[in-house]
């Protein structure tokens, strides 16, 4: 099977959003689209481990953002490789609540859907969620979509662990004889210099990427070590 053909498949990026007054999470999504137009409905897809998955299925509710083409690293960090389940996503985001009451994500969005959970299908892994769309609104008209092509052949990003196009990583594996490199996030381009190290999260000058904690995170997207690659 050759894996390439699936990057064929056109993709945007959005941030699906879910929650209440409680809680409240969003994740990034590759999979969203219009299923019927009478009634409107849009379908989108989840990975099962998705503390955002548990919400909708929770509060029967789910709003879809669309995210612009030049989307700061930052917001595809927190709502790409964080978990909600240790970091409170809304708390510094622009956003606002819905008629519904579900948070809709207004960073980086050039629009917006709120929908009412109307279905969901098991396929595994993941869940597709069918809602029907109660509101909706252009927030900037002047900005292009983020396809997930542009993220990953320009940008040079890649899907998180949970995406439905998610590949672990080629050079996973660590080289040989190698130390002291600079390392480069594969989401925000933040380089990691061995001379320099991460003071801010306590770690020194002079630590090789190899020797970071497995719990070290890149400091300005927030994504995890696997997501860096040599330079």
């Amino acid at each position: 099977m050759n894996i390439e053909a699936f990057f064929s498949l056109t993709y945007g990026l959005y941030i699906v959003s879910s929650g209440d007054q409680k809680q409240q999470n969003g994740f990034v999504a590759n999979t969203a689209f219009q299923v019927t137009s009478d009634p409107p409905q849009l379908a989108v897809v989840c990975n099962k481990d998705n503390l955002t998955a548990e919400i909708i299925q929770k509060v029967k509710l789910f709003s879809v953002s669309v995210l612009q083409k030049e989307t700061k690293p930052e917001t595809l960090g927190l709502f790409g490789y964080q978990s909600g389940k240790n970091v409170n996503k809304f708390e510094n985001i622009n956003s606002k609540i819905g008629e519904t009451g579900v948070p809709i994500v207004l960073e980086d969005t050039i629009a917006w859907f709120e929908c009412e959970l109307v279905q969901q299908f098991d396929v595994g892994t993941h869940l597709i969620f069918i809602g029907r769309i109660v509101n909706t609104d252009l927030v900037q008209t002047d900005e292009k979509p983020l396809t997930y092509a542009y993220y990953r052949n320009v940008k040079k990003g890649k899907a998180p662990k949970n995406a439905p196009t998610y590949q672990g990583s080629k050079d996973s594996a660590k080289k040989p004889g190698v130390e002291k490199k600079k390392y480069k996030c594969l989401i925000c381009g933040h380089i990691y210099d061995p001379e320099v190290g991460d003071p801010d999260s306590g770690i020194p000058a002079g630590t090789a990427f190899e020797d970071l904690p497995d719990d070290w995170a890149c400091p300005v997207c927030g994504t995890e070590k696997e997501n860096f690659e040599e330079v």
